[in-house]
């Protein structure tokens, strides 16, 4: 889509050269009113002071963006001195192309605290001209996200800081699948300044007083079918480990996303009406149950927080990390045998003891012989639950 987009926006650029007017001139007002239609299904808005045109670019001054509905108590809207749009183009059905939207530097201080992010921009960001329209051509999105180095700092002492971020967006030739990816590199973060003497002895004898870390998730979405699959989503720590997470399921449809986004308006526009949020909470909790799981994974493979973790916590209670490891696999078959879980107590305890003796990995699989509803998975859960292992095939390995 945003190929062809960009294709009609080279078209339209040279007959604007060819029969320039100011009748052709953008008009800021109707982008930014664009754009709050768009981020309106999120429960939002974007005000600015003044919207200045120069050809194809346009500054907006003095923003203010709010995440939450608009009068909500307690809503503090995140204030910007300026947005800048570059290469904006006006398309077909009042749609705008934006080849890059800039942000300010942040530079926030205030008593001991400070807080800096750089290279802060959007790229390729599509917004539609009707949010009602079908298909993509009624959602806002992005070719690329981006954010440079993040740095918080208290006391002049970095706690936490991040290289970059970056999220990406594509389309498939035939405009029917969504892809993503996205990544953090250079996680860090500073555990030592921590004040609370029980927290701190944790912190140090799970050697986490400084983390060093990355993120990374990819993924698709089939629009029409609603099947959404994430390959990846994960978190490595060094000296920690890595927590990965894949899954797939169908029934995430464009129309159950608007219906989820509006219960969402809902909830933010009452949030002192109890009853209206429990209502609108249990509505959403009908839509998600539209869904169905194809498959799902979690693993994590461990760099050496385990045996810290057993060394530490038997040395809270008194004996060693050996002890405490074999109190562990003692106690899992008791607690599993109140779960009800029929045959697969038996594959979790022998998991869970291998990993025990020697931690290298773990892994939890569900993989059902063909998609399962989550009323299903939900009935079952409160009516049989030694029956989940078999409906959605559900499996736990260690160190493979």
């Amino acid at each position: 889509m945003t190929l062809n987009r960009s294709m009609k926006s080279l078209l339209a650029g040279a007959a604007i050269i060819g029969f320039a007017s100011p009748a052709l001139a953008l008009d800021g007002q109707d982008l930014l009113a664009k754009i709050n239609a768009s981020y309106a299904a999120g429960g939002g808005t974007l005000s600015a002071e003044s919207i200045e045109v120069d050809g194809s670019d346009v500054t907006m001054k003095n923003v203010k963006f709010s995440v939450g509905a608009a009068g909500t108590p307690g809503e503090t809207p995140l204030t910007l001195s300026e947005l800048s749009l570059q290469g904006v183009s006006e398309e077909e059905g009042g749609a705008y192309l934006i080849e890059k939207v800039e942000f300010p530097e942040v530079d926030f201080k205030e008593d001991k605290t400070s807080i800096s992010v750089t290279e802060l921009y959007l790229s390729g960001v599509y917004i539609p001209g009707d949010p009602n329209a079908e298909g993509l051509d009624s959602m806002m999105f992005y070719d690329e996200a981006h954010s440079g180095p993040i740095d918080i700092t208290i006391d002049g002492k970095s706690v936490f800081s991040m290289t970059e971020a970056v999220a990406t967006m594509g389309l498939s030739e035939d405009e029917s699948t969504m892809t993503f990816e996205a990544s953090a590199t250079g996680l860090k973060a500073d555990l030592s300044t921590i004040e609370d003497p029980k927290a701190k002895e944790a912190v140090e004898a799970l050697q986490l007083t400084t983390l060093d870390g990355s993120l990374n998730m990819s993924g698709s979405w089939e629009v029409e079918s609603g099947t959404i699959e994430v390959d990846d989503y994960s978190i490595d720590f060094s000296n920690v480990g890595k927590l990965s997470l894949a899954f797939s399921m169908s029934g995430y449809t464009l129309d159950l996303v608007k219906q989820l986004q509006e219960q969402a308006r809902t909830m933010q526009g009452q949030p002192q009406d109890e009853q209206a949020q429990q209502a609108a909470g249990l509505a959403m909790l009908g839509l998600v149950q539209q869904m169905t799981l194809v498959n799902a994974k979690i693993r994590f493979e461990d760099a050496g927080i385990t045996k810290r973790g057993f060394d530490y916590a038997g040395k809270t209670q008194g004996t060693d990390g050996n002890q405490m490891a074999q109190m562990v696999k003692g106690m899992v078959p008791l607690l599993l045998a109140q779960a009800n879980l029929g045959a697969l107590q038996n594959e979790i305890t022998a998991a869970v003891n291998s990993y025990v003796d020697d931690p290298k990995a773990l892994t939890i699989v569900a993989a059902p012989a063909s998609p399962v509803a989550f009323p299903m998975i939900m009935g079952a859960a409160m009516g049989a639950p030694d029956s989940i292992p078999t409906l959605i095939g559900l499996k736990v390995t260690a160190n493979d």
